[in-house]
Protein backbone atom coordinates (compact mmCIF):
# COMPACT_ATOMS: atom_id res chain seq x y z
CA UNK A 1 0.00 0.00 0.00
CA UNK A 2 1.14 3.40 -0.94
CA UNK A 3 0.17 6.16 1.48
CA UNK A 4 0.81 9.94 0.41
CA UNK A 5 1.52 12.97 2.23
CA UNK A 6 -1.45 14.56 1.89
CA UNK A 7 -4.96 13.50 0.23
CA UNK A 8 -7.37 16.18 -0.08
CA UNK A 9 -9.88 13.65 -2.42
CA UNK A 10 -11.30 11.82 0.13
CA UNK A 11 -12.33 15.62 1.88
CA UNK A 12 -13.18 17.12 -1.46
CA UNK A 13 -15.70 13.41 -2.37
CA UNK A 14 -17.39 14.10 1.44
CA UNK A 15 -17.90 18.14 0.57
CA UNK A 16 -18.93 17.91 -3.17
CA UNK A 17 -22.57 18.93 -2.80
CA UNK A 18 -21.66 21.88 -1.01
CA UNK A 19 -18.78 23.05 -3.01
CA UNK A 20 -20.52 22.65 -5.83
CA UNK A 21 -23.54 24.23 -5.39
CA UNK A 22 -20.98 27.45 -4.12
CA UNK A 23 -19.45 27.13 -7.13
CA UNK A 24 -23.05 27.39 -9.22
CA UNK A 25 -24.24 30.05 -7.07
CA UNK A 26 -20.96 31.90 -8.05
CA UNK A 27 -21.05 31.53 -11.91
CA UNK A 28 -25.05 32.80 -11.30
CA UNK A 29 -24.15 35.97 -9.26
CA UNK A 30 -20.88 37.30 -11.56
CA UNK A 31 -19.86 38.05 -8.46
CA UNK A 32 -15.80 36.80 -8.48
CA UNK A 33 -13.96 39.35 -6.84
CA UNK A 34 -14.39 40.60 -3.40
CA UNK A 35 -18.00 40.92 -2.69
CA UNK A 36 -20.88 39.44 -1.02
CA UNK A 37 -18.61 36.17 -0.68
CA UNK A 38 -15.04 37.18 0.47
CA UNK A 39 -17.53 39.47 3.17
CA UNK A 40 -18.85 36.43 4.60
CA UNK A 41 -15.44 34.45 4.96
CA UNK A 42 -14.07 37.35 6.77
CA UNK A 43 -16.03 37.18 9.20
CA UNK A 44 -16.63 33.54 9.62
CA UNK A 45 -12.60 33.47 9.86
CA UNK A 46 -12.61 36.44 12.57
CA UNK A 47 -15.26 33.99 14.69
CA UNK A 48 -12.99 31.82 14.40
CA UNK A 49 -9.93 33.02 15.18
CA UNK A 50 -11.67 35.77 18.03
CA UNK A 51 -10.07 38.44 16.42
CA UNK A 52 -12.08 42.12 15.89
CA UNK A 53 -11.53 41.17 11.89
CA UNK A 54 -9.70 39.35 8.93
CA UNK A 55 -8.83 41.08 5.47
CA UNK A 56 -9.09 37.95 2.69
CA UNK A 57 -5.85 37.93 0.60
CA UNK A 58 -4.60 36.46 -2.50
CA UNK A 59 -1.98 33.87 -0.69
CA UNK A 60 -0.17 33.60 2.27
CA UNK A 61 3.02 35.56 0.96
CA UNK A 62 0.75 38.37 -0.24
CA UNK A 63 -0.97 38.57 3.34
CA UNK A 64 2.21 38.57 5.07
CA UNK A 65 3.86 41.13 2.36
CA UNK A 66 0.51 43.40 2.81
CA UNK A 67 1.19 43.24 6.82
CA UNK A 68 4.67 44.79 6.52
CA UNK A 69 3.13 47.24 4.15
CA UNK A 70 0.53 47.68 6.74
CA UNK A 71 2.99 48.53 9.59
CA UNK A 72 4.98 50.80 6.87
CA UNK A 73 7.99 49.02 6.60
CA UNK A 74 10.63 51.08 4.60
CA UNK A 75 14.30 50.46 3.18
CA UNK A 76 17.03 49.42 5.65
CA UNK A 77 13.99 48.96 8.84
CA UNK A 78 14.59 45.26 10.72
CA UNK A 79 12.62 42.33 11.05
CA UNK A 80 13.16 39.85 13.69
CA UNK A 81 12.30 36.42 12.54
CA UNK A 82 13.52 32.68 12.37
CA UNK A 83 15.74 31.19 9.64
CA UNK A 84 13.98 27.71 9.98
CA UNK A 85 10.94 28.50 7.87
CA UNK A 86 9.36 29.03 4.62
CA UNK A 87 11.10 31.51 2.11
CA UNK A 88 7.99 33.69 1.98
CA UNK A 89 9.02 34.93 5.79
CA UNK A 90 12.29 36.56 5.22
CA UNK A 91 11.64 37.05 1.40
CA UNK A 92 8.64 39.59 2.17
CA UNK A 93 10.92 41.54 4.20
CA UNK A 94 13.85 41.78 2.05
CA UNK A 95 11.27 42.60 -1.27
CA UNK A 96 10.67 45.65 0.64
CA UNK A 97 13.80 46.96 1.24
CA UNK A 98 13.81 45.32 4.85
CA UNK A 99 16.48 43.26 6.28
CA UNK A 100 15.51 39.80 7.88
CA UNK A 101 17.38 39.74 11.09
CA UNK A 102 17.88 36.12 11.90
CA UNK A 103 17.32 34.48 15.78
CA UNK A 104 18.20 30.91 16.16
CA UNK A 105 15.01 28.45 16.97
CA UNK A 106 14.05 26.54 20.19
CA UNK A 107 15.30 22.70 19.36
CA UNK A 108 12.43 21.40 20.52
CA UNK A 109 9.48 23.73 18.83
CA UNK A 110 11.47 24.40 16.05
CA UNK A 111 10.32 28.37 16.79
CA UNK A 112 11.98 31.30 17.45
CA UNK A 113 13.61 31.06 20.83
CA UNK A 114 12.64 34.62 22.76
CA UNK A 115 15.77 34.15 24.80
CA UNK A 116 17.78 35.26 21.79
CA UNK A 117 15.66 37.85 20.71
CA UNK A 118 16.76 41.05 22.84
CA UNK A 119 20.05 40.55 21.79
CA UNK A 120 18.98 41.14 18.21
CA UNK A 121 17.47 44.15 18.77
CA UNK A 122 18.68 47.25 17.26
CA UNK A 123 17.80 50.80 16.95
CA UNK A 124 16.68 49.83 13.27
CA UNK A 125 14.42 47.38 14.60
CA UNK A 126 10.78 47.52 13.17
CA UNK A 127 9.26 44.22 13.67
CA UNK A 128 9.35 40.84 15.41
CA UNK A 129 7.56 38.41 13.31
CA UNK A 130 7.28 34.62 14.72
CA UNK A 131 6.37 32.28 12.94
CA UNK A 132 4.14 28.88 13.96
CA UNK A 133 5.84 26.55 12.57
CA UNK A 134 4.51 22.98 12.08
CA UNK A 135 1.34 24.22 13.52
CA UNK A 136 2.29 24.94 17.23
CA UNK A 137 2.45 28.86 18.15
CA UNK A 138 5.67 30.18 19.22
CA UNK A 139 5.70 32.07 22.72
CA UNK A 140 4.15 34.55 22.01
CA UNK A 141 3.72 36.51 25.99
CA UNK A 142 7.68 36.56 25.62
CA UNK A 143 7.63 38.15 22.58
CA UNK A 144 4.95 40.67 23.24
CA UNK A 145 6.97 41.25 26.08
CA UNK A 146 9.62 42.31 24.45
CA UNK A 147 7.99 44.14 21.30
CA UNK A 148 6.32 46.20 24.07
CA UNK A 149 9.34 46.94 25.87
CA UNK A 150 11.00 48.24 22.80
CA UNK A 151 7.97 50.17 21.06
CA UNK A 152 8.24 47.35 18.26
CA UNK A 153 5.37 45.30 15.84
CA UNK A 154 4.33 41.69 15.79
CA UNK A 155 3.65 40.65 13.06
CA UNK A 156 2.26 36.32 13.31
CA UNK A 157 3.14 34.30 10.13
CA UNK A 158 0.87 31.52 11.66
CA UNK A 159 0.52 30.44 7.58
CA UNK A 160 0.55 26.50 8.98
CA UNK A 161 -1.12 27.42 12.37
CA UNK A 162 -4.98 28.29 11.66
CA UNK A 163 -6.73 26.87 15.12
CA UNK A 164 -3.73 26.59 17.21
CA UNK A 165 -3.75 27.94 20.26
CA UNK A 166 -1.23 29.49 23.16
CA UNK A 167 -2.64 29.78 26.62
CA UNK A 168 -5.91 30.14 25.31
CA UNK A 169 -5.83 32.58 22.56
CA UNK A 170 -5.90 31.83 18.82
CA UNK A 171 -2.65 31.81 16.42
CA UNK A 172 -3.14 35.45 14.89
CA UNK A 173 -5.42 37.04 17.45
CA UNK A 174 -2.00 37.90 19.41
CA UNK A 175 0.18 40.20 17.46
CA UNK A 176 -0.44 43.55 15.71
CA UNK A 177 -1.69 41.25 12.50
CA UNK A 178 -1.69 37.53 12.16
CA UNK A 179 -1.15 36.11 8.50
CA UNK A 180 -2.57 32.76 7.06
CA UNK A 181 -1.83 30.85 4.01
CA UNK A 182 -4.92 28.75 2.47
CA UNK A 183 -2.38 26.76 0.07
CA UNK A 184 -4.03 23.78 -0.84
CA UNK A 185 -1.36 21.62 1.66
CA UNK A 186 -2.83 23.61 4.98
CA UNK A 187 -5.09 22.57 7.22
CA UNK A 188 -7.92 24.93 5.77
CA UNK A 189 -7.37 24.49 2.06
CA UNK A 190 -8.20 26.67 -0.91
CA UNK A 191 -8.28 25.13 -4.21
CA UNK A 192 -5.70 27.54 -5.35
CA UNK A 193 -3.59 30.18 -3.45
CA UNK A 194 -5.37 32.10 -0.79
CA UNK A 195 -4.48 33.89 2.17
CA UNK A 196 -5.90 36.43 5.20
CA UNK A 197 -4.61 38.63 7.67
CA UNK A 198 -6.30 39.70 11.35
CA UNK A 199 -5.92 42.17 13.47
CA UNK A 200 -7.75 43.57 16.47
CA UNK A 201 -6.66 47.32 15.41
CA UNK A 202 -9.25 49.31 13.27
CA UNK A 203 -6.37 51.17 12.03
CA UNK A 204 -4.35 48.34 11.00
CA UNK A 205 -7.26 46.77 9.67
CA UNK A 206 -8.33 49.17 6.82
CA UNK A 207 -4.54 49.99 5.60
CA UNK A 208 -4.90 46.23 4.91
CA UNK A 209 -7.92 46.54 2.95
CA UNK A 210 -6.47 49.26 0.68
CA UNK A 211 -3.74 47.81 0.54
CA UNK A 212 -4.92 44.87 -1.09
CA UNK A 213 -6.39 46.67 -3.54
CA UNK A 214 -3.38 49.16 -4.75
CA UNK A 215 -3.93 51.68 -1.77
CA UNK A 216 -7.76 52.53 -2.75
CA UNK A 217 -9.85 53.84 -0.36
CA UNK A 218 -12.37 55.48 -2.68
CA UNK A 219 -12.76 54.34 -6.07
CA UNK A 220 -9.17 55.60 -7.99
CA UNK A 221 -8.27 57.34 -5.04
CA UNK A 222 -4.82 56.16 -3.75
CA UNK A 223 -3.85 57.90 -1.11
CA UNK A 224 -0.82 54.89 -0.28
CA UNK A 225 0.58 52.11 -2.84
CA UNK A 226 -0.30 48.83 -2.27
CA UNK A 227 -0.66 45.68 -4.62
CA UNK A 228 -3.17 43.77 -6.16
CA UNK A 229 -3.89 41.20 -3.41
CA UNK A 230 -7.11 40.50 -3.35
CA UNK A 231 -8.70 37.18 -2.32
CA UNK A 232 -11.10 35.40 -5.16
CA UNK A 233 -14.68 34.86 -4.42
CA UNK A 234 -15.03 31.07 -5.29
CA UNK A 235 -11.96 30.81 -3.31
CA UNK A 236 -13.71 32.76 0.08
CA UNK A 237 -16.51 30.33 -0.97
CA UNK A 238 -14.60 27.23 -0.46
CA UNK A 239 -13.08 28.09 2.89
CA UNK A 240 -16.24 29.50 4.20
CA UNK A 241 -17.64 26.01 3.73
CA UNK A 242 -14.27 23.91 4.91
CA UNK A 243 -14.08 26.24 7.98
CA UNK A 244 -17.34 24.63 9.57
CA UNK A 245 -14.87 21.17 9.54
CA UNK A 246 -11.48 22.34 10.76
CA UNK A 247 -11.90 21.56 14.07
CA UNK A 248 -12.95 18.03 13.23
CA UNK A 249 -9.99 17.96 10.84
CA UNK A 250 -7.80 19.01 13.70
CA UNK A 251 -9.09 16.56 16.32
CA UNK A 252 -8.37 13.82 13.72
CA UNK A 253 -5.06 15.45 12.86
CA UNK A 254 -4.10 15.35 16.87
CA UNK A 255 -5.28 11.76 16.74
CA UNK A 256 -2.95 10.71 14.06
CA UNK A 257 -0.03 12.32 16.26
CA UNK A 258 -0.79 10.54 19.79
CA UNK A 259 -0.73 7.49 17.79
CA UNK A 260 2.37 7.80 16.58
CA UNK A 261 3.64 9.39 19.85
CA UNK A 262 2.76 6.10 21.15
CA UNK A 263 3.91 3.44 18.23
CA UNK A 264 6.90 5.24 17.87
CA UNK A 265 8.13 6.29 20.89
CA UNK A 266 10.39 3.02 21.66
CA UNK A 267 12.93 4.35 18.38
CA UNK A 268 15.93 6.44 17.72
CA UNK A 269 13.75 9.48 16.20
CA UNK A 270 12.85 12.50 18.05
CA UNK A 271 9.11 12.85 17.87
CA UNK A 272 7.32 16.30 17.87
CA UNK A 273 6.34 17.64 21.17
CA UNK A 274 3.71 19.82 22.61
CA UNK A 275 4.11 22.43 24.57
CA UNK A 276 2.67 23.68 28.01
CA UNK A 277 -0.52 25.20 27.10
CA UNK A 278 -0.34 25.16 23.58
CA UNK A 279 -3.17 23.06 21.39
CA UNK A 280 -0.63 22.34 18.46
CA UNK A 281 -2.96 21.49 14.97
CA UNK A 282 -0.17 19.35 13.49
CA UNK A 283 0.11 20.91 10.17
CA UNK A 284 3.09 18.62 10.05
CA UNK A 285 3.82 15.62 11.87
CA UNK A 286 8.05 16.44 11.70
CA UNK A 287 10.22 13.80 13.31
CA UNK A 288 14.33 14.19 14.03
CA UNK A 289 16.17 11.65 12.33
CA UNK A 290 20.00 11.66 13.00
CA UNK A 291 21.79 13.61 10.22
CA UNK A 292 24.13 10.44 8.98
CA UNK A 293 20.57 7.85 8.14
CA UNK A 294 18.50 10.52 7.07
CA UNK A 295 19.18 9.88 3.11
CA UNK A 296 19.00 6.49 4.02
CA UNK A 297 15.47 6.52 6.23
CA UNK A 298 14.13 8.88 2.79
CA UNK A 299 15.13 6.42 0.73
CA UNK A 300 13.48 3.22 2.91
CA UNK A 301 9.79 5.50 2.91
CA UNK A 302 10.24 6.09 -0.73
CA UNK A 303 10.89 2.41 -2.14
CA UNK A 304 7.88 1.21 0.45
CA UNK A 305 5.53 4.02 -0.97
CA UNK A 306 5.51 5.83 1.84
CA UNK A 307 4.78 10.01 1.22
CA UNK A 308 7.29 12.38 2.95
CA UNK A 309 8.81 15.64 2.75
CA UNK A 310 11.24 17.66 4.23
CA UNK A 311 9.97 21.07 5.55
CA UNK A 312 13.07 22.57 5.52
CA UNK A 313 16.52 21.24 4.05
CA UNK A 314 17.92 24.80 3.61
CA UNK A 315 17.76 27.27 6.22
CA UNK A 316 17.24 31.18 5.08
CA UNK A 317 20.91 32.38 6.19
CA UNK A 318 22.28 29.93 3.88
CA UNK A 319 20.26 30.75 0.64
CA UNK A 320 22.34 32.19 -1.99
CA UNK A 321 20.06 35.16 -2.19
CA UNK A 322 20.77 36.10 1.53
CA UNK A 323 24.64 35.72 1.44
CA UNK A 324 24.44 39.83 1.22
CA UNK A 325 23.30 39.53 5.03
CA UNK A 326 26.41 37.69 6.21
CA UNK A 327 25.38 34.71 7.64
CA UNK A 328 28.01 31.73 6.89
CA UNK A 329 27.44 28.21 7.97
CA UNK A 330 27.25 27.95 12.27
CA UNK A 331 25.49 31.24 12.61
CA UNK A 332 22.19 29.95 13.92
CA UNK A 333 23.52 26.10 14.72
CA UNK A 334 20.28 24.29 16.12
CA UNK A 335 18.29 25.40 12.97
CA UNK A 336 21.08 23.86 10.74
CA UNK A 337 20.98 20.91 12.69
CA UNK A 338 17.10 20.79 12.02
CA UNK A 339 17.88 21.13 8.55
CA UNK A 340 19.89 18.23 8.68
CA UNK A 341 17.47 16.00 10.47
CA UNK A 342 13.58 16.86 10.24
CA UNK A 343 11.24 14.36 7.62
CA UNK A 344 7.24 14.99 8.21
CA UNK A 345 5.48 12.18 7.38
CA UNK A 346 1.78 11.80 6.70
CA UNK A 347 -0.75 12.98 8.72
CA UNK A 348 -4.00 14.27 7.21
CA UNK A 349 -7.31 14.03 8.80
CA UNK A 350 -8.49 11.14 6.36
CA UNK A 351 -6.01 8.71 6.92
CA UNK A 352 -7.37 5.50 7.80
CA UNK A 353 -6.12 2.99 10.29
CA UNK A 354 -4.44 0.72 7.85
CA UNK A 355 -2.74 3.60 5.90
CA UNK A 356 -1.20 4.98 9.38
CA UNK A 357 -0.09 1.46 10.21
CA UNK A 358 1.67 1.21 6.94
CA UNK A 359 3.43 4.23 8.20
CA UNK A 360 4.49 3.11 11.20
CA UNK A 361 5.16 -0.51 10.10
CA UNK A 362 7.53 1.27 7.43
CA UNK A 363 9.18 3.07 10.00
CA UNK A 364 9.76 0.25 12.20
CA UNK A 365 11.47 -1.91 10.23
CA UNK A 366 13.94 1.02 9.33
CA UNK A 367 15.46 1.08 12.64
CA UNK A 368 14.45 -2.91 13.29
Amino acid sequence: MTVPLIDLSQQHQQLMPELLQAFEQMVKSGRFILGPAVEHFEQSLAQYCRVRQTVGMSSGTDAILAALMAIDLKPGDEVITSPFTFFATAGCVARLGGVPVFVDIDPVSFNIDPNLIEAAITPRTKAIMPVHLYGQMADMKAINTLARKHGLKVIEDACQAIGATDQGIEAGASGDIGCFSFYPTKNLSAMGDAGACSSNSPALLERLRAIRQHGMTQRYHHPMIGGNFRLDAIQASILDIKLRHLNNWIEARRANADRYNRELADLPLTLPREQAEKLHVYNQYTVRVPAHRREEFRHHLSAKGIGHEIYYPTPLHLQPCFEYLGKPEGSFPLSEQAAREVVSLPIFPEMTQTQQSQVIQVVREFFA
